[in-house]
This record gives structure tokens, sequence and C-alpha cells, in this order.
């Protein structure tokens, strides 16, 4: 299975860089070219002599080669391999990669590639166990990337428990399946997508808007999911910090009749998902210039009502999405104002979560979401965006292949 593929591994820094020797003979035994990258770390465990002795290729340590890099070696590196492969994957590494940082050749390697990606993490016990590792685990693994172990057992720093590097044969397993692995057989294969996400900005005048503190990490966790799941996803997303997802198709708006239009736009589609927190209202007549202070009272606003994009979408009498998911951001009674919510917007699911202050949802990392959908609410544990999105769009795949429980 694996004759004639290029993988390009990546060997990282800890005891379990011995391992990285016997993975690279196996391969090569099996009529894999393995490329290397070293990193500085990693050259403290194993030799960059012995790294090329075994596959036969010049290893590459430094970003700023000169010889490699007049040619943007680092990106050539990055897309010739058929999949690129970090072993062993430390905790630093991968905060890196899930912070999408490039400040050596391995980290710019990495965040150049278009291949699939598969890692193996190595590391203390209690460092895979920390909350920033199992945040980043979970945004690698919604951004696509293959995670295999660690394994539990005798750790080199002679504690016990889980952050072993995997065996090779267990890894050389994996990479084989990841290799094996197409589009088509992903869950949500053949499916279209829509996803809204962050807030909309209702102008005033020229330079004043209403909005809302909405960070829009939420929903590019859901988009990134869902394409990682094989769903062409569009997203459509309001003005945030947030990086566009890998493997999906944005459109930027500003305002929500803007957003409705870009939604109708991408119908029709499988699933929708709007979990953007749009505004319930603006301004009736935007000024066309900027509103001064004139010394009297502040000036009266007339509001209208804005589009109303869930309740559009879940009522549509063509092109309505076979599956329908809202978004219930509450303060108060959150199960009874999502349970009316999902009534009145007549959409399947609806996702509530407390936005109140003091919570950190807007604009956190962390979320705690109640799921209700036909069969009643289920009460999901607090966990990373990125967590969730993974978890909901596992239900999504469940629910439309027909294996919803």
């Amino acid at each position: 299975m694996l004759a004639g593929k290029r993988i390009l591994l990546i060997i990282a820094g800890g005891i379990a860089a011995y391992k990285s020797l016997d993975l690279i003979r196996r391969l090569m035994d099996r009529g894999v070219t393995v490329r290397c990258i070293l990193t500085k770390a990693g050259a403290e465990f194993v030799t960059p002599l012995s790294v090329s002795a075994l596959s036969g290729e010049k290893v590459y340590q430094d970003l700023f080669d000169l010889t490699d890099e007049a040619d943007m070696g680092h990106i050539r590196l990055s897309r010739e391999a058929d999949l690129v492969v970090v072993a062993p994957a430390t905790a630093d590494l991968m905060a890196k990669m899930a912070g999408g940082h490039a400040n050596d050749l391995a980290s710019t390697a990495l965040l150049a590639t278009d291949k699939p990606v598969l890692i193996a993490p190595a590391m203390n016990v209690e460092m895979w166990g920390h909350p920033a590792t199992q945040r980043n685990a979970a945004t690698l693994a919604a951004d696509g990337i293959t995670l295999v172990g660690p394994a539990a057992g005798d750790l080199a720093c002679g504690e016990v428990g889980q952050g072993r590097m995997v065996e090779v044969p267990d890894l050389i397993a994996a990479i084989e399946e990841r290799l094996g692995r197409t589009i088509k057989d992903l869950p949500l294969a053949g499916k279209k997508a829509l996803v809204t996400s962050g807030p909309t900005r209702e102008a005033i005048d020229p330079v004043r808007y209403l909005s809302n503190h909405s960070s829009g990490k939420q929903g590019h966790a859901i988009a990134a999911a869902l394409a990682a799941a094989g769903a062409e996803t569009t997203l459509v997303t309001g003005p945030t910090s947030e990086p566009d997802p890998l493997g999906v198709s944005v459109v930027n708006i500003e305002s929500a009749r803007e957003m409705l239009a870009a939604c109708e736009a991408a119908l029709p589609c499988d699933i929708a998902i709007c979990a953007a927190a749009v505004a319930d209202w603006r301004i009736a007549e935007e000024a066309g210039s900027k509103m001064k202070k004139n010394g009297g009272s502040p000036p009266s606003l007339a509001m209208v009502e804005n589009p109303d994009i869930l309740a559009t979408l879940s009522q549509a009498s063509k092109n309505r999405p076979a599956l329908v998911v809202g978004f219930a951001a509450e303060t108060n009674d959150l199960i009874d104002n999502a349970t009316k919510k999902r009534a009145r917007k007549q959409c399947d699911w609806i996702v509530a979560n407390d936005v109140s202050s003091g919570t950190g949802t807007f604009g956190g990392d962390e979320n705690t979401v109640h799921l209700l959908t036909d069969e009643g609410v289920e009460d999901w544990p607090r966990s990373s965006k990125a967590a969730v999105a993974s978890q909901l769009t596992a239900r999504i795949a469940a629910k439309l292949a027909g294996t919803d429980a």
C-alpha cells in the first residue's frame, strides 16, 4: 500500500525521537521515499547523520538555509509529499500548529502544506493532560489533522500514564490508513454545508454602527470541523479576527441583510448552521454623514427589524436544507427560551449556550452548550469550542446517515 508514496517526517524533541529512526527504516522497507525535517530540539536526541544515513536524503534543519530557500524550500518540502508526519509531536510544536505560528522550518512547513498531516504526540503525562494541550489537540483535530496516541505506560521521566509515543508498527498502520483514506470515505463526503459566524454590524452613520461581542470562534470552529469531515462548506461571517478555516469557502459580510443574501446564494445545501450573532434591529435610515453633537438632546434613532436568517432558512418552501441548526445565546432561562426559539423558528435543532456576564462564552475558547432536538435536551460538558464543533459535526453525520441515537 505504501510503495511509491512520499512522506515528509518531522522529528521534534523528546526521547521518543529514537523511534523515528526505526520508523524511517520500516517505511523505506515498504518502498516509501522519506524526507526529514529535524528540529533543533530533535537534534539533541538523534543526529542529522543517523537520520540522513537511514533515509538516504539530506536532512533539513534551518529555515534560513539560503541554498534551499532560493527556491522556497520550505514550501517545496511541504507540497511534494503525499503525507506529512510529525513523530514525535511535542507539546510545544502542537501549540505552534494550533496557533498558526511559523518561526522555524518545521512549523513553517506545517503551515504551508496543502497535504494531510498526521501527528504522534509524546510528552509527560501532566503535559498531555494540561487544559492548554487538550485545547490544542482538539483544535488540530477540528482542523483535520490526524492524532495517533499518545499511549499509556512507563514514561522516560519515570512517571506512568498517557504520554508515550505509539509504537512504530501502530504508527505505520495509522499512516497506511490515512494515505488510503480519500474524501469519499469521510462521514460528510458529498454533503454541502452552510455556516454563519461572528457578529453583524448595522451602520448608524459612516462612522458608527450597532454590533455585539461575538468573536466568531464557535462558528469558525464548526465550519472547520464540517470541512474536515468531508463537507463542501461555505462560511458566511461578519467581522472577526478569526483566521479563515482550512478548506472552507469564506464569504465576508457586514450587515444582517448582506448575511441573508449570502446564505440564500449558498443554497441549496444539506446542512445549515446559524451560529452568527445577528443583530435583531437596524437603524431605519443610515445617516449619510457623521452625526454631530449640537449641544442639545441626543438624536432619536428609529429602528426596524432585521430579516430573520434562521427562520428564513428553516421555513423555506424551496431549497430548505435537510438539517437546520440554530444557536440560542441567552442570559437567563436558557432552556425555556431556547425551546421557544426552536418552535418559533421551526429549525430542527437548537444549540443553547449561556452568554451572560462571567461565563466567558463571548470571546472565550470554551463553551457549555445544550443540544435541543425532537428527542429532548442534551447537556454537554464544558469543553473547548473546537471540541464542541467536533461533537456537533459527529452528531450531524450520524443524523444524516440515519444512525443518530
